[in-house]
This record gives C-alpha cells, sequence and structure tokens, in this order.
C-alpha cells in the first residue's frame, strides 16, 4: 500500500530566499500585536476581571435578549454584558465585579436566580472574585514567562547559543501574533488562553528543534556546504514531517472547532492560528535567524574535527 505524502520525499525549495520577505513579515506583524494590545487591549475574561458568568438557556424558543438587559438594569448590578451563546435559545451574562468578598458575588447569582425563574434553565454559574482574578493574571504571566526561559536554557545546553537565541524569538514572535489574534478578534482572554499559548509555544518549539537538530547533523556532515544552501537542505529534509504533523493537528482542532460547541471555539481557534503560525516560524524565521548570527563559525570553531563528504551536485 501506498503511503499518503503530502509533500514529495525529495524536495529542493530555496527556503532562504524567502527571507527578504519574512523577515519584514514577522516584524511587522510583530510590532502590529504589541499596538493593537496596548490600544485595543484584551477582551480579559472574569479569570482576570472577577464577575460572575452565568449561561443561561430559554425554554420557550429564541431568548429575548432586549428584555433580559432590561430585567438585570432593574436589579443594579453596575456593567452587565448580554449576548448570544451558539444558538439563538442560549445567552451568556456577564456581570462585572461587585467588591471584595466572594459573598458579594454569590448575591449576585441568587438575584439573578430569582429575576428568571419562568422560562429560562440555568446552564452554567462561574464566580471569580478581584483577588482570585489577579492571582490567577499574575501565575498565568509567570507561567509564560518562566516557559520561555527554560526553552532558552535547555536549546543553549542542547545546541549553541544561536539556536537557542532563535527559538526564543520564534516562540516569542508566536506568542505575540497569538495576542494580536485575541486583540483583533476580541476573543475572550481566559486562563484557557493561557493554557492555549503553553501549547502553541510547546508545539512552535518541538516544529523548530526538529529544524535544528537535521542543521546539526548536517552541519557536522558538509562542511563545504554554504550555510545558506545547508539550511535549505535541512528544512527540506524535515519538510514532509513538518506538514504532516501539522495537517493532522489542525484536522483534529478543525473538528473541535466545529462540533466541539461554543465554550472551546476561541481556545481551539487560538490553537489553529498557533499551529500555523508556528509551522511558518519554524521555517521562514528561526532558520534564517541563524545567518544573522553566523552560526557556521561558531560551530566550526569547536567542531573542526570531523571530515565532510563533497558538496552536493
Amino acid at each position: 500500500m501506498k503511503l499518503l505524502r503530502l509533500v514529495p520525499e525529495q524536495t529542493n525549495f530555496r527556503f532562504m530566499h524567502w527571507r527578504v520577505l519574512s523577515f519584514p513579515f514577522s516584524g511587522i506583524t510583530a510590532v502590529l500585536s504589541i499596538v493593537l494590545f496596548l490600544t485595543v487591549g484584551l477582551n480579559y475574561g472574569i479569570d482576570f476581571k472577577g464577575g460572575t458568568l452565568i449561561e443561561l438557556q430559554s425554554t420557550n424558543g429564541p431568548a429575548n435578549l432586549s428584555e433580559i438587559r432590561r430585567t438585570l438594569g432593574g436589579l443594579n448590578l453596575g456593567d452587565v454584558q448580554v449576548q448570544e451563546f451558539g444558538s439563538p435559545t442560549e445567552v451568556l451574562i456577564r456581570i462585572e465585579s461587585q467588591g471584595e468578598g466572594e459573598s458579594a458575588q454569590q448575591d449576585v447569582v441568587e438575584n439573578v436566580r430569582s429575576a428568571f425563574t419562568d422560562g429560562y434553565e440555568f446552564r452554567r454559574t462561574e464566580v471569580v472574585g478581584p483577588r482570585v482574578s489577579g492571582e490567577l493574571a499574575y501565575a498565568g504571566t509567570l507561567a509564560v514567562g518562566s516557559a520561555l526561559l527554560m526553552i532558552m536554557f535547555y536549546i543553549w545546553f542542547r545546541f549553541e547559543w544561536q539556536f537557542a537565541v532563535g527559538a526564543i524569538i520564534t516562540t516569542f514572535n508566536d506568542i505575540l501574533l497569538t495576542v494580536g489574534l485575541f486583540a483583533i478578534l476580541q476573543l475572550d482572554f481566559t486562563l484557557s488562553s493561557i493554557a492555549a499559548v503553553l501549547t502553541i509555544i510547546g508545539y512552535s518549539l518541538n516544529d523548530t528543534v526538529v529544524v535544528y537538530d537535521r542543521i546539526r547533523e548536517n552541519l557536522r556532515r558538509y562542511k563545504r556546504l554554504s550555510l545558506e544552501e545547508l539550511l535549505d537542505k535541512s528544512i527540506n529534509e524535515t519538510l514532509s514531517r513538518t506538514t504532516m504533523t501539522s495537517v493532522t493537528t489542525l484536522l483534529a482542532l478543525f473538528a473541535l472547532y466545529f462540533l466541539g460547541g461554543e465554550v472551546i471555539q476561541s481556545f481551539v481557534l487560538a490553537m489553529i492560528f498557533g499551529i500555523v503560525i508556528g509551522t511558518y516560524s519554524s521555517i521562514f524565521l528561526a532558520s534564517p535567524l541563524l545567518m544573522l548570527m553566523k552560526l557556521r563559525t561558531s560551530v566550526f570553531d569547536k567542531k573542526d574535527d570531523e571530515t565532510s563528504p563533497a558538496k552536493s551536485a
């Protein structure tokens, strides 16, 4: 039985020629993501802002959003957001934090339950106090920062310092673009979003390490090849594996996006975007960065005792 291949086993694409476009593209999109983060900002969920989230389902046909807003307005709960959630019968209510203490938030839930006793079913209720939300924001930031720091040390220990710097720049670029996606689409940024970012970091790093490992092997084997030719050769040799892994992962994510329900859609969309960006950066950003840092001279200074075959045709 013939194996399915999305990319031929032997390819000869000249990826390094595209660095004149990939570097400006990556830089511009990263800057735009930072600008969006500082100006538009993220749509923080109650995990970070604190407050109450209530999901209702109408038992009498499509929900009347105007009536729900009017009823909630009479409860004097402050900033309240009401939106359709998934289907016309489902409603998501977000209520701002009511001050210190969990008891104030619980009182909000009881008041809302009392106001919607007929015609609505309460499907989900989440309450996060202001102190807890601050701790969650700190823990999420610490998790991402620690992951990047440990990645740098790991790559530095396993490869050369140029590989570590290239991996960190590539991963940080993926994070910035993902944050830009959340900002421009105003997706809910919750603890699940932090989990998505950490997963994207791991996926992007895995792709980058696979390419870097082949580059390191070829540096020992092909000393007469120019660095540009060697990088192109290494990427082409891992291209089939990279594309197959990305496509199979995306198939699973698309199934989750369309069939998994509204609750996880923002998480899955971030994952889909991250897989695409991670694949792009491992090919068009991570490897070309090694040329900027003069990788070949550094490696040769340490490993000039190995032999290599003649330059390939």
